[in-house]
């Protein structure tokens, strides 16, 4: 007697000879049913809207944090190269220097342009420079945003406009002795492509600790505006834009402060200044005199308050303080138990 024959299936079941079969037929599941679904339309735009609502959230977030260190870096560099720069100049005061009472017309036009082409050129890499009347030629910005938020219409196009206190009176009528050094500025894009004006004072005063109170006006050699990236924006002091002051023509200081937004409350007393500043941001410090006084010449673009402010600075012979006052220019020894504001710096 033959047996017939099985073949084997591969699904565990078999094909009889005689034609028939028990294979199990497969059925595509429905969506949304069971663990082995796909989605439907409605959650995929769900979680495409979440994605979307948590990017637009720290995106921004990100890209603040990036372009941040991107300046801080740029910054540190630009001081860097512009210390160096500085500390190759054998003076800084012999740039279309004139004598007060009888300078011409010509000198207080062009001498930040001769400090510009005659000095700072041959010992910084310069691509292009600028009179006070193109200044956005060298990618400066037609207005920018204030450390304290104000939105300033234009550049200012000399001294003066940089700080009236070079050349008008204080709040108690005294005026600086230099006052009609009103020379116009200029500007230059450095090889690096940061854009800078200089505001420059070719009768600048050295350093004469001895006295008491000097107006920090005749100290300022050269006052430098920086925009790090030009004209692009976001165009902010304490963003893209920031300042580096130099002050005393030969031995010259070289100072770039970064202040905090808003002051310390009053206090009468500088012995805790350094305390202050903790408790404002634990990154930060209080201004020595010359970055105190860098601050008050450019008062404007940071939207500082007028007043009296501490620096750490102390004359040994007398232990007293160096004070700037924002309001006539002076700085001055002051005792430690006198009540001023605190405005402290980044490190």
């Amino acid at each position: 007697m033959n047996k017939k024959n099985v073949l084997p299936h591969a699904g565990g079941g078999g094909r009889l000879l005689s034609g028939k079969s028990h294979v199990t037929e497969s059925r595509p599941a429905k969506y949304g049913t069971g663990s082995a679904g796909g989605f439907t339309m409605a959650e995929i735009l769900l979680s495409l809207t979440i994605i979307g609502v948590v990017a637009a959230i720290t995106l921004p977030s990100l890209t603040g944090n990036i372009n941040e260190r991107t300046w801080n870096t740029q910054r540190k560099a630009l001081y860097a190269r512009f210390s160096q720069a500085v500390a190759l100049m054998p003076a800084l005061n012999g740039y279309g220097t004139f004598t007060l009472g009888t300078e011409s017309t010509s000198a207080v036009d062009t001498a930040a342009e001769t400090f510009v082409t005659a000095g700072l050129s041959k010992v910084l890499k310069i691509n292009n420079i600028c009179d006070s009347e193109h200044l956005a030629d060298c990618g400066i910005p037609k207005s920018f945003t204030t450390l304290a938020g104000q939105q300033i219409s234009s550049f200012p196009k000399n001294i003066g406009e940089m700080n009236s206190l070079f050349t008008g009176r204080g709040i108690d009528g005294t005026i600086n002795p230099q006052k009609d050094i009103n020379t116009k500025a200029a500007a230059f894009e450095t090889q690096n492509g940061e854009s800078v004006v200089v505001y420059y004072n070719p009768n600048c005063e050295s350093d004469m600790q001895e006295v008491n109170y000097v107006f920090a006006q005749t100290k300022m050699c050269a006052n430098f505006v920086y925009d790090l990236n030009g004209n692009k924006g976001p165009n902010t002091v304490g963003k893209d834009i920031g300042f580096i002051s130099v002050l005393y023509p030969s031995d010259s200081i070289v100072v770039s402060p970064q202040p905090l937004t808003n002051n310390v409350s009053n206090t009468g007393s500088s012995t805790n200044t350094s305390s202050l500043c903790k408790t404002q941001d634990a990154d930060s410090r209080a201004p020595n005199r010359d970055e105190l006084s860098a601050m008050f010449y450019n008062m404007k673009f940071l939207g500082i308050e007028r007043g009296l402010y501490w620096s750490t600075a102390v004359k040994a012979s007398t232990n007293n303080m160096w004070h700037q006052s924002f309001d006539t220019g002076r700085r001055y020894l002051g005792a430690p138990g006198s009540a001023a504001f605190l405005r402290c710096i980044k490190r």
